[in-house]
C-alpha cells in the first residue's frame, strides 16, 4: 500500500491526518520576514486569526514548503519500501508544487526502486481536501498506486470551490485590490463571490451583505447539484465563522437531501491570510467511482 502525503494546502488537521494515515508538509508563515512559523506546528490557525485581527498593521506571509521538508518526509517511507502519491496546492498560487518536484528529483537516483507520483490538484484548501479524501478512500478500498492517480486526475478536474469574504481588508492587506476598492466596497458593505476554476481564482459577483452573498452561494449551488447527490462529495469551510457554516451546511443538505458526510473545515492561513476571517467557502468534486471505466 503507498503512503500518501499533502501539503498544508488541504487544510487537514493534525487530527484528521493521522486518523487517515496521511502526512502534511506545512506552509511557512512570516509576520516579520525574520521568523518563519510551520503552520500547525509553531502556530495554530485560530491564533494566526486572532492576531490578525487584533493588530491591523501586520502583513503576514506565506511561503511553500522546501524541497529539503519535502525529502524528509519522504525519505522513512522510502527507505521503509514504500511508494508515494503527492498531492499539492495549484501549482498557480504557490510555488510548493514545484518544491515537490525538486524533491523527487534529488531522491531518484538514491531509490531507483521507488515511486512518487505527483499530483497538481489545481485547487486549494476545502477543494484540495476533498480531493484528497476521494485518494484515501481508493487507497483503502485497495486501488494501486498508478489507478488511484489516474482517477484522482479526473476527479479535480471535477473540482469546484466557491467563497465569500467578510471583508475586502485582507485582500487590500495583501496587495491583491488596491486600497481604493478596499474603501469604497466597505462602505458598500461589498461581499466578493469568489471561484477557483483551473487553478486560478476569479470573481463571480459582488454582493451587498454578507447575508446576500450567502443565499446567492446556496441557491445556485443547489440549483446546480441537485440531480448529482449521488455522484459528488461536498464540503463547507470556514474562518472563525463556525456558526455560518453550520448553517450552511444544515441548509444545503435539507435542500439536497443529503448528507454532507465530510466535516466542517477551518480554512488555513495559505488561503486564509487573504480572504480573512469571516470567509465561508463550500466545495465539491465527483466521487471516485463516476470516473471509472472512462465514464464523466
Amino acid at each position: 500500500m503507498f503512503q500518501i502525503i499533502s501539503d498544508g494546502g488541504c487544510d487537514y488537521n493534525a487530527e484528521e491526518a493521522k486518523k487517515h494515515n496521511v502526512e502534511i508538509v506545512p506552509f511557512y508563515i512570516t509576520f516579520d520576514d525574520a521568523t518563519h512559523l510551520k503552520e500547525g506546528v509553531d502556530i495554530e490557525k485560530e491564533d494566526f486569526f486572532k492576531r490578525l485581527m487584533a493588530d491591523k498593521t501586520l502583513f503576514p506571509k506565506t511561503s511553500q514548503p522546501s524541497p529539503q521538508d519535502y525529502i524528509d518526509v519522504y525519505r522513512p517511507y522510502l527507505e521503509a519500501g514504500k511508494d508515494i502519491l503527492t498531492l499539492t496546492i495549484s501549482s498557480k498560487l504557490s510555488g510548493s508544487h514545484a518544491s515537490a518536484v525538486m524533491a523527487k528529483d534529488m531522491l531518484k537516483d538514491e531509490y531507483p526502486d521507488r515511486t512518487i507520483m505527483l499530483i497538481d490538484s489545481l485547487n486549494v484548501s476545502i477543494g484540495q481536501g476533498l480531493i484528497l479524501r476521494e485518494i484515501i478512500r481508493m487507497r483503502d478500498a485497495g486501488y494501486d498506486l498508478q489507478k488511484t492517480t489516474t482517477l484522482a486526475k479526473k476527479i479535480l478536474k471535477a473540482t469546484r470551490v466557491y467563497c465569500t469574504l467578510n471583508s475586502l481588508e485582507y485582500l487590500r492587506r495583501g496587495g491583491r485590490i488596491g486600497p481604493t476598492t478596499a474603501v469604497v466596497g466597505g462602505l458598500l458593505g461589498l461581499r466578493p463571490i469568489l471561484q477557483l476554476e483551473n487553478g486560478e481564482v476569479s470573481q463571480l459577483d459582488s454582493v451587498r451583505g454578507k447575508k446576500n452573498a450567502i443565499k446567492l452561494i446556496s441557491k445556485a449551488l443547489i440549483a446546480l447539484l441537485k440531480d448529482k447527490t449521488q455522484k459528488i462529495s461536498l464540503c463547507i469551510g470556514h474562518i472563525l465563522s463556525e456558526e455560518d457554516a453550520t448553517s450552511f451546511k444544515a441548509n444545503a443538505e435539507a435542500a439536497l437531501n443529503m448528507k454532507i458526510e465530510s466535516p466542517i473545515t477551518e480554512v488555513g492561513v495559505t488561503i486564509g491570510s487573504h480572504a480573512g476571517p469571516g470567509a465561508l467557502a463550500f466545495a465539491y468534486c465527483g466521487r471516485y467511482e463516476v470516473f471509472e471505466g472512462g465514464n464523466a
